[in-house]
């Protein structure tokens, strides 16, 4: 007997940082992570594993992350890395040590806590997990303990992308690219930024494509499935939770009664919408658990050694007045926070089973990143929720799929234009900073038609024109990443993000002026291979739209 599921998704991404600067901005950003996110959060699932417990996190890891922690460049620059904190902690052991610079009993303290964490850290990289932690995550998902999703290749903002064939090459690039990372097709999708469209226009909507790659369901906002209802559609859904499919037509096609009898059949591509209550708890930046004074501060780091000394403290208390921070006080809060949490979800799912007689869905989905690096102790937070709910109540936790499989969606619904953004609006990436971004992208998206249909229809075996063409695909998917228009809108690294922008545009210009030419210069396509050498296993294939879609988008339009 169960009170209700619980389902647990975090959604990892990084833009793509291989060879493109150190600091602030660049690899470091993908170093930082794995130390503080990734390795601790494997850790932990296995930990728990070893315990006789699956965690039953949903994970999402997104095509160009995936390629970035299993690339071997990558790799060894994480290591070296890592020796480096180590050597800083050690210099700190000194510094503040009885015949140091500058004696400190509690910043030696906790320079010793920083020399002990990352090396076991590393220990863990190199013995645990081989040097291979997309190869950890699969083996646990191989256990049944986790289930991992995919997303577009370059997490690109879906309903911005102008040509057709452009979105089902993302989306069958990164159901390709989890094949050959997880040995497996895959089930679930991370829809980059929450972004949603529905068919108009002509076009299908962005759930068909998730359906031509062989996708399953993807996650949203609770707010998108609640509002704005059609007079042809019907929309139920209930305050804990919702799954939904996301249609084609506006009629049933003949040969079906119904809409749900042709969308069970020809369209399973479910969407399950975020708790907010359950969800603002964590990510709130006001009242969220993160902004407790005893967790650590992210923005201040020692200026020698680059560590972090410090707690919040406050909401208002200035950097400069931080005080130091005490790992053992942050344990205490967690405890106390998860107890909170593991209440919260045990009391809204008894209510809402008391107020339907039917077991409900309490889905949170949240950044990876956000726990542990944004949120140091948020790793072990979640530990102990996992653990709470296994001992002490009678919540069942489950991955996105096993709920799915137990639970079938039996309703239909088409989702309205729609994002994370406020009011669910696309002003993030489309706005007056970041429009001139998008007749470069839409313009490339057409030439890469163009070149692929024309070279595909030729039937040309020219191996070097193929390398040329699946460069210039790389290019185009590196230019459509979400998080170019998306650090220049918050201005985290908006320099940094119209460089990296310019510079996949002029990549994939050098490139198509050389296919249009016919003068392909190889030692400098090969250069250009060795900087952004992402998705080895890229199909020209991917960009022709096949019969099958095009009777279905025209269905679509009926």
């Amino acid at each position: 007997m169960t009170v209700g599921s619980f389902v647990f998704m975090l959604h990892s991404h990084l833009p793509y940082y291989r060879k493109a600067g150190m600091w602030p901005f660049g690899e470091e950003n993908v170093f930082e992570c794995i130390a503080e996110t990734y390795i601790p959060i494997l850790n932990m699932i296995g930990n728990l594993y070893d315990e006789g417990i699956k965690a039953k996190l949903t994970i999402g890891i997104t095509p160009i992350l995936a390629e970035q922690l299993s690339d071997e460049h990558m790799k060894q620059g994480f290591e070296k890395w890592m020796e480096g904190r180590i050597e800083k902690s050690r210099e700190d052991e000194v510094r503040f040590g009885q015949r140091g610079e500058t004696p400190d009993p509690e910043r030696l303290r906790l320079g010793r806590f920083y020399l002990d964490w990352y090396s076991k850290l590393l220990d863990a990289f190199r013995t645990r997990w081989g040097r291979d932690i997309i190869g950890g995550f699969k083996k646990y998902q191989d256990l049944g303990a986790i289930e991992i999703t995919t997303s577009a290749a370059t997490h690109c903002f879906s309903p911005l992308i102008g040509e057709d064939s452009s979105l089902q090459a993302q989306y069958k690039a990164g159901a390709d690219n989890y094949k050959k990372h997880f040995g497996r097709p895959a089930r679930g999708c991370w829809l980059p930024e929450c972004a949603y469209r529905p068919a108009e226009d002509g076009r299908p909507g962005i759930g068909h494509w998730l359906h031509e790659a062989g996708l399953k369901y993807f996650f949203t906002e609770s707010f998108v499935i609640s509002g704005g209802q059609t007079a042809d559609v019907r929309r139920v859904f209930g305050p804990y939770g919702s799954i939904e499919y996301i249609p084609a037509p506006t009629r049933p096609p003949t040969g079906y009664d119904t809409f749900e009898a042709f969308w069970l059949k020809e369209y399973p591509v479910a969407v399950m919408g975020r708790h907010e209550q359950a969800s603002y708890q964590v990510w709130s930046a006001g009242n969220g658990y993160p902004g407790d004074g005893n967790y650590r501060e992210f923005h201040k780091k020692d200026d020698v050694s680059g560590l972090h000394f410090w707690k919040l403290t406050s909401k208002t208390t200035d950097l400069g007045d931080k005080e130091l921070y005490n790992p053992e006080a942050a344990l205490t809060r967690i405890n106390e926070n998860s107890d909170h949490y593991v209440g919260l979800i045990q009391n809204a799912l008894t209510n809402q089973l008391k107020s339907t007689s039917k077991p409900g869905l309490i889905m949170v989905s949240f950044d990876t990143e956000l726990f542990g690096h944004w949120w140091f102790e948020g790793i072990t937070f979640i530990e102990q929720v996992i653990r709470k709910l296994n001992e002490y109540t009678a919540v069942k936790t489950c991955t996105a799929s096993e709920y799915l499989e137990e639970t079938p969606p039996v309703h239909a619904i088409e989702l309205p234009q729609s994002s994370w953004g406020s009011g669910g609006h696309w002003q993030v990436w489309l706005n007056n900073d970041t429009e001139w971004m998008w007749p470069v992208i839409q313009a490339a998206e057409r030439t890469t038609r163009d070149l692929i249909e024309k070279n595909l229809s030729s039937g040309s075996q020219d191996q070097l024109r193929t390398r040329a063409l699946k460069q210039l695909a790389r290019e185009l998917f590196l230019l459509e990443s979400s998080d170019w228009p998306f650090l220049v809108t918050t201005a985290q690294a908006k320099q940094y993000a119209v460089e990296r922008f310019r510079g996949h545009q002029e990549r994939f210009n050098l490139i198509a002026e050389m296919l249009k030419s016919g003068n392909i210069d190889e030692s400098k396509l090969s250069e250009i291979e060795g900087i952004d050498n992402c998705f080895p296993e890229i199909s020209l294939q991917n960009f022709q739209i096949t019969p099958s879609s095009i009777a279905a988008s025209s269905t679509s339009r009926s």
